[in-house]
């Protein structure tokens, strides 16, 4: 796994990327499949969106895990908060999250495999460990895919 900061489109942003040993359209269909979305991100409970798949301007509310996920004897509930696409383009997508810019993800083909990455707004940083559970996640589920 590797952490760097990078420019993107969106400026400066923290980098966590891994290779994924599968095709680059196995691994962009699970990130971009919001049915998949609480299965590889740690801090998603749920997602209500009318699109699968999502694309440029793809809104709806994700739920994030509640407290009790970690600590038993808080409650389960999360929050409940809005979301739209921001850009979806040439395997990479980044969104809005409560109005606010968050991540973004992308994948690129590396021979028959891929690498897949997170762009975290640098005020963000804190979130990469998360990211990188992401990332062993996706992997996970690319496996299942590919056999």
């Amino acid at each position: 796994m590797n952490t760097a900061i990078e420019r993107t489109p969106d400026g400066r942003r923290l980098l966590v990327s891994r290779p994924i040993d599968a095709p680059a359209d196995i691994v962009w269909s699970i990130l971009t499949d919001t049915d998949r979305w609480p299965e590889w991100g740690p801090s998603i409970a749920a997602v209500d969106c009318p699109d699968r798949f999502i694309h440029e301007g793809s809104h709806g509310h994700v739920e994030t895990v509640g407290p009790g996920a970690l600590l038993p004897s808080l409650s389960n509930s999360g929050l409940r908060v809005p979301f739209r696409v921001t850009s979806c383009a040439d395997r990479r997508w980044t969104w809005r999250v409560a109005g606010v810019p968050a991540t973004g993800h992308r994948v690129e083909p590396v021979g028959e495999n891929c690498r897949t990455a997170f762009e975290i707004p640098l005020p963000a940083a804190a979130y990469a460990p998360v990211c990188r559970r992401a990332l062993i996640e996706i992997e996970r589920l690319a496996g299942d895919a590919t056999g």
